[in-house]
């Protein structure tokens, strides 16, 4: 148990950062975990074909039974948007993708000219048609990823990474980072087969070591997500209605300072490979 303690608190450090740096206080994340343990317990419960009671979830969890049962009853509620669902971030990723493949589509017309691309088109495209393209214009625009003028939209941003709005950057940070962990534990776990999961670490360098390490990593990126997106695309389009599998590719870099005397330089490394080999 301690050792997971320990990992623990290596992943909530940052969070417990986030959350008080906007005035979460301890009341509200104790409310929060007990309602999750109580959620996973329960799923935990239904993955072995058992529906539990009130009792059952309370031995799991280490929670009294008047607890559990408040949580039960209650209904959930989801205060963040899904960022896989968003109607501009699948916009911005459908034009970054015929972007590579074609540089001068980089402004577009809003409605079509003759039989040429445009941004109507594209967000039809991107949204099966569920959502206006004057909608996501004006959304994306909010969001300073594009700009409009003469009848035409020109595409500012490099990826959908919505630095204006905080509830789109909290869903984001959300996913992203929810999925990460749950590729590392279900490696941890040993339940499935291994996820790719893979990190490479170095210390002892200068920070504008870090900074060009950093820029290689983005540089390399921007190809390997125009082919993933591609790769992903095919798989929808030729997926059927049925289909209800998903998937989410990411990438991260981090660097910091760290104080005089407290960390000794390591070499680089390569993380535990506990997913597949590509």
């Amino acid at each position: 148990m301690a050792w997971v303690l320990g990992a623990w608190a290596r992943v909530l450090r940052p969070l417990v950062r986030l959350a008080l740096a906007f005035g979460v206080k301890h009341s509200h994340l104790e409310e929060l975990l007990r309602d999750i343990m109580v959620d996973e317990a329960r799923r935990i419960w239904l993955e072995q074909g058992v529906e539990p009671n009130i009792s059952q979830i309370s031995v799991t969890t280490g929670l009294n039974r008047k607890a559990v049962t408040v949580k039960v009853r209650e209904e959930g509620v989801e205060d963040l948007p899904r960022s896989e669902l968003s109607a501009e971030a699948k916009t911005i990723t459908l034009w970054l993708q015929m972007l590579a493949d074609d540089p001068k589509l980089r402004r577009l017309p809003i409605v079509a000219e003759g039989s040429g691309p445009s941004f109507e088109a594209l967000a039809r495209h991107a949204s099966r048609g569920n959502v206006h393209h004057r909608t996501i214009l004006d959304e994306l625009v909010r969001l300073n990823m594009v700009s409009e003028g003469d009848g035409r939209v020109a595409l500012d941003a490099a990826g959908f990474v919505p630095a204006g709005d905080l509830k789109e950057m909290l869903a984001f940070l959300g996913d992203n980072t929810r999925d990460h962990l749950a590729a590392a534990v279900s490696n941890t776990l040993g339940a499935e087969p291994p996820l790719l999961e893979r990190s490479v670490f170095a210390g002892g360098i200068s920070l504008e070591g870090c900074e060009r390490i950093h820029q290689f990593v983005r540089e390399r990126w921007g190809g390997l997500h125009h082919d993933l997106t591609q790769e992903m695309t095919r798989a929808y389009e030729a997926a059927d209605k049925s289909a209800t599998g998903r998937i989410r590719v990411g990438i991260y870099t981090y660097y910091e300072d760290t104080a005089a005397g407290t960390t000794a330089p390591v070499p680089a490394a390569t993380s535990r490979s506990s997913g597949k080999k590509a």
